[in-house]
């Protein structure tokens, strides 16, 4: 499974939706982004069900696989084993990682959604090999309760200063203010409409690394 570079090294993370891609279809938007370097793929689809879901996973797994991306499945430790994905995202509601990684394996890569310093710790100290902290700067990808919404590149640099793991902001960023995440210590950011709305989604995932690029 995990053969891939580690999360360490991931600078662009994008997250699927097919809600929010502008009336294209999330194996065109993948398609643009692993052509403008994306580091990593998120199957999320949240407005599917699952046998859809299974459907596009094995479509995205042959594209990640073939241009050497790592595929990781939002929530579901099940649909990442049908798949054969490199690892899940976990929200705090959703299974334990040491339940993820039976499951998956100890290869397997396993991400942990965290918001304060409590949750990141105690991600980790469970075996997560990366987090996902925000929303940074409010989001409208994804339901979000009010204290989790909008926590500021504040809490990034707290987060990251607390853990010796790579974390990765989420929430309301693109290219314009993407730079201000790293700078408080993420490692890279992960994205939904910065590049899933673009015009030409090839292109935003492009600048988007060259912002990061420029920061680190």
């Amino acid at each position: 499974m995990n053969t891939l570079p580690d999360p360490s090294s991931w600078r662009t993370y994008l997250v699927t939706g097919a809600e929010h891609s502008a009336g294209r279809d999330t194996e065109t938007i993948v398609a643009d982004a692993l052509a403008g370097g994306i580091d990593a793929v998120q199957l999320r689809e949240k407005a599917t069900d699952a046998r859809s879901r299974y459907r596009l996973g094995h479509r995205l797994r042959e594209m990640t696989a073939d241009a050497g991306v790592p595929l990781i499945v939002n929530d579901r430790v099940d649909l990442a084993a049908a798949v054969d994905a490199d690892g899940v995202h976990l929200g705090q509601s959703d299974l334990p990682v040491a339940v993820a990684r039976e499951q998956l394996g100890e290869s397997a890569i396993v991400g942990v959604s965290a918001s304060t310093v409590a949750e990141a710790t105690e991600a980790v100290d469970a075996g997560a090999d990366y987090l996902g902290v925000g929303a940074v700067y409010g989001t409208d990808s994804k339901d979000v309760s009010g204290d989790r919404d909008g926590i500021g590149t504040e809490r990034i640099a707290t987060v990251a200063d607390a853990v010796d793991v790579p974390a990765v902001g989420i929430g309301g960023i693109d290219a314009d203010n993407a730079a201000a995440v790293v700078e408080e210590g993420a490692t890279g950011v992960a994205v939904v409409s910065a590049v899933t709305t673009a015009a030409d989604p090839e292109t935003a995932t492009a600048e988007l690394r060259e912002v990061i690029a420029d920061v680190r």
